[in-house]
């Protein structure tokens, strides 16, 4: 079915009529199809949610809803100033559609509203991580446990290191021998695992977003202030770390995750310094001491933890990530790895920015 006899189908369901329809992929995402499906009086994001990432479509739609639910109310209280992505029902009122084995979904599209791949400025920076600290800080009274955990072992680096380990054992794309340093260098990180088992049991279970990437926030057109943080389907039970950590990861670099110009892939100290400016500080007064602390070794378990990522998905033949080129996954690898040890060579400036 090609996607304008699908657009179709689900013009159908969600009640936008059979005339004039169009549909168009937007975004810049790895896991799932988004779409954005028009008609001349009403325009959708549709999503066809990749379900070997995703088994569990239903939960990760009730994760998403509770979280929808929780900051409108939030909102209607003028305790978030964000937009909130919402989901839209079918005409029979369901959430999800199975449409030729295929799961699909329809979300409201936030118009007046752009996203980036690459922070620009110290001032984007700010303003993304605000809006990020903003979601965590509603989120603060929700009951993380209401969650369901939608992808296990998510960021678990111990499980990580174990998928490559039997990715390199297998080696059944034969590519073992065109990455041996790099299996290497992640060989010589295990001490990571040591760091955070020290310092989990003393975290607080919180509802985190789980992919602060800088494009999964929207920025206004008119303002270029924050507009609404969006993708929450990796929303589940964690800890606050990893979020601070994947915006480090995602903001801190010029180049983009997939840049092959390794020299130009480094920790930007501004950068760095307005993100802890726009999450750290509206958190002040429920973050834990411990949590603070753990934001450092976040930063560093979620850079390195996404390279072995890219790499076991390399080894094991692309299955995992969306590819656009021959070894797009090595070279995103080689960029979370270059990033990762520039964190390490600026430890000492980035932790004094953190912890001043």
């Amino acid at each position: 079915m090609t996607y304008q006899e699908q657009a179709l189908v689900l013009s159908n369901q969600y009640g936008l009529g059979q005339t004039d329809i169009s549909i168009k992929p937007i975004g810049s995402g790895h896991i799932n199809t988004t779409l954005l499906l028009s008609s001349p009086n009403k325009h959708l994001v549709v999503q066809k949610l990749n379900t070997q990432v995703f088994p569990d479509s239903d939960a990760l739609v009730s994760n998403a809803r509770k979280i929808e639910k929780h900051l409108t109310k939030k909102a209607a209280k003028n305790a978030y100033d964000l937009d909130v992505i919402k989901h839209v029902a079918t005409q029979d009122d369901s959430h999800l559609i199975r449409l030729n084995g295929e799961t699909w979904r329809a979300l409201e599209f936030i118009g007046g509203s752009y996203s980036e791949d690459v922070v620009k400025s110290t001032e984007k920076a700010k303003i993304a991580a605000g809006a990020f600290g903003q979601f965590a800080k509603a989120l603060n009274d929700f009951e993380a446990d209401s969650l369901k955990t939608v992808i296990p072992d998510f960021h678990n680096l111990s499980m990580r290191i174990n998928a490559l380990d039997k990715a390199v054992a297998a080696d059944k794309v034969a590519r073992v021998a065109l990455c041996e340093d790099d299996i290497a260098f992640c060989q010589q990180q295990r001490h990571l695992l040591d760091e955070i088992d020290a310092i989990v049991p003393d975290l607080p279970i919180r509802a985190c977003h789980n992919d602060t990437k800088i494009n999964n926030m929207l920025f206004c057109k008119k303002s270029d202030q924050a507009k609404a943080v969006i993708d929450l389907d990796t929303c589940m039970p964690g800890y606050w770390m990893f979020d601070f950590g994947d915006m480090v990861r995602t903001f801190c670099s010029p180049e983009a995750e997939d840049s092959t110009d390794l020299d130009k892939v480094k920790v930007r100290e501004n950068i760095f310094a307005s993100i802890v400016e726009g999450y750290v500080e509206p958190l002040k007064k429920v973050l834990s001491d411990k949590e603070k602390q753990s934001f450092w070794l976040g930063a560093k378990v979620m850079t390195f933890m996404i390279g072995v990522r890219f790499l076991t998905d390399y080894l094991d033949g692309d299955n995992y990530f969306t590819i656009h080129r021959e070894h797009h996954n090595l070279d995103r690898a080689r960029n979370q790895f270059a990033l990762y040890q520039d964190l390490l060579k600026k430890e000492q400036t980035l932790k004094a920015i953190l912890f001043k």
